[in-house]
């Protein structure tokens, strides 16, 4: 059977849960800036897509349009602590604690989208819908990514 939109937004979930892991074991320094800038870069590609190919389309119907709503808003809480993080030295308690409160974030909005919101997603939307939207996402965000990696 083809790729759904479930199939390459769940990768890209556990891309993310893997960076934050890392990040926060991370001693401050050159390993430190770069997982943080890897994790960055995934955030960026994974909402930019997944905002386009699986809010857009689930926001047209009533039962999507509150969740998909809640989901927005988490990107942006998200996007907030990420910028509040890019800072010259990656390091000290501020920062840490940022991490963490990104981390706690994170993994809150992942489980609620694989939990709950995919499946309302898969009532929503059509097989049709699902495959397209998938090749459609995965396009968006390798785009982004090559963006996003000439620019970091």
């Amino acid at each position: 059977m083809p790729e759904t939109i479930f199939e390459p937004l769940r990768e890209s979930h556990s891309i993310q849960r893997s960076l934050i892991r890392k990040l926060m074991r991370a001693k401050p320094g050159p390993d430190r800036v770069a997982l943080f800038t890897a994790l960055r870069m995934e955030l960026s590609a994974h909402e930019a897509a997944e905002e386009r190919f699986l809010y857009v389309p689930m926001l047209m119907d009533d039962r999507g349009l509150h969740p998909s709503r809640d989901a927005l808003a988490d990107h942006h809480k998200m996007d907030d602590l990420v910028e509040e993080l890019q800072t010259p030295d990656h390091a000290g308690r501020h920062w840490m604690a940022t991490v963490h409160k990104l981390s706690e974030e994170l993994h809150e909005h992942l489980r609620e989208e694989e939990r709950s919101f995919f499946q309302l997603a898969g009532k929503i939307l059509n097989d049709a819908q699902k495959i397209s939207l998938a090749r459609k996402y995965r396009k968006d965000y390798d785009a982004m990514r090559m963006k996003l990696s000439a620019t970091m």
